[in-house]
């Protein structure tokens, strides 16, 4: 079972605010919530993680196999530094 969202209550949004947050959100075609979370996860890097996230899904065959031989190569134990 997926973990339940946390509710986060903002006091003293300003009306300016609220206007922008509303405006923003009719063009987008999605709600004041929707729209003030995409704000907070883009300001604390989680879109930019989302993004890196799935540039690594969309690897090709040869890119996936190019990345397991360098991972590979890095993972080679130097026999003298263990003795």
């Amino acid at each position: 079972m997926p973990a339940m969202a946390t509710q986060l209550t903002i006091r003293g949004v300003s009306e300016e605010l609220n206007r922008r947050l509303t405006k923003l959100g009719k063009s987008r075609k999605q709600s004041v919530n929707t729209t003030a979370l995409q704000i907070l996860e883009r300001a604390v890097g989680i879109e930019a993680r989302k993004q890196r996230l799935a540039r690594y899904m969309t690897w090709s065959a040869a890119e996936l196999a190019e990345f397991g031989t360098e991972l590979k190569a890095q993972r080679v134990i130097d026999e003298q530094q263990w003795q």
